[in-house]
């Protein structure tokens, strides 16, 4: 970061029953290494159940230290509501009108952001041909074997969105973008429930002549699922995200696996993956036997067929509603 370019920043956060997130998130907001008063966080509170509201009260009113050169200087935190709409890209839009920052950052509730994460993520708008910043999403250290295998899947990279066939885009994980450009184009589609980050960057990359930049120094940490319940609802909002993206640009649909595929990669996997795992780490000494690691490449074939089957669901089940074409304007 140039002691020249240090933009007025303002980053969004939408919060839906963060109670258990928010300690953490707010110690990395604390922990960041971009010019305390030169970035504002406003974090958005959507109907949440918990004690979201609460905690966000009290860190507004009693903003967090954070240490700068030889004095403590306080970061400024912004609590706001969405209680009209349940929707991220709607608590999204309310942090967006309320910001003053000529860059609008995005991340979320349950990510961890590194201590430098908002300086590289501003860094490439030094070029002004640069539209949109796109920061890396790594996984935080899993317990389970569904964590591990998503971690190994790098599931959450924005290495996949940034070479989609149809347009590239990055997640709002982890992601910024210039505030003339949100006044040119508008806002995120307040209706959607998934595909939203999709469709802001893709409006910003085919109706402008602005680029995107993919800072992957720029790094925040984000839990990975760690039942099969919220493993099959993740997987299945892709479904939805893709059948939404179809509607709105076009996009084509993924092929759904027949029943003859499905059961013949399971049969695969029992009759020989299975087995001959199991055979290698019976003959192995004690030190060498099958570890977690092991554990999650031999599990990998039904993991990944639970996943595509919720992804093929959601897909068929998608209906776009007619409200989610509304796009919202500064």
């Amino acid at each position: 970061m140039t002691k020249t370019f240090l933009p007025e920043v303002s980053v969004v956060v939408p919060v839906y029953n963060g109670e258990m997130d928010l300690p953490e998130l707010i110690e990395c907001l604390r922990s960041q290494t971009y010019p305390p008063h030169r970035v504002e966080y406003l974090l958005v509170d959507n109907k949440s159940r918990d004690r979201t509201s609460t905690l966000l009260q009290t860190a507004a009113s009693n903003p967090p230290l954070v240490r700068g050169g030889s004095n403590f200087n306080q970061i400024i935190i912004r609590h706001l509501t969405e209680n009209q709409i349940q929707s991220s890209y709607a608590a999204r839009n309310q942090g967006i009108r309320a910001s003053t920052g000529e860059i609008i950052a995005f991340t979320d509730a349950d990510c961890r952001p590194e201590s430098d994460w908002l300086e590289n993520l501003v860094k490439p708008f030094v070029d002004l041909e640069i539209g949109i910043s796109a920061g890396e999403i790594l996984a935080l250290p899993g317990k389970t074997i569904l964590e591990q295998h998503a971690d190994r899947q790098n599931t959450l990279s924005q290495k996949h969105t940034l070479t989609h066939p149809f347009c590239p885009y990055g997640q709002t994980a982890n992601l910024a973008v210039r505030r003339l450009v949100l006044q040119q184009i508008g806002l995120f589609r307040p209706y959607l429930t998934s595909g939203g980050d999709a469709d802001l960057c893709w409006r910003i990359l085919r109706e402008t002549s602005y680029k995107m930049y993919f800072a992957e120094n720029a790094i925040v940490l984000h839990r990975h699922r760690s039942t099969i319940k919220q493993l099959q609802s993740q997987w299945y909002r892709y479904g939805e995200s893709n059948k939404y993206l179809h509607e709105l640009y076009g996009v084509d649909l993924m092929r759904e696996l027949t029943a003859q595929e499905y059961f013949y990669r399971l049969a695969r996997w029992l009759l020989k993956e299975f087995p001959v795992a199991a055979a290698k780490s019976a003959l192995a000494k004690p030190s060498k036997r099958m570890g977690r690691a092991d554990l999650v490449d031999l599990f990998s074939t039904p993991i990944g067929l639970v996943n595509v089957r919720a992804r093929a669901m959601g897909q068929r089940q998608a209906k776009l509603p007619e409200s989610a074409w509304d796009i919202e304007r500064f």
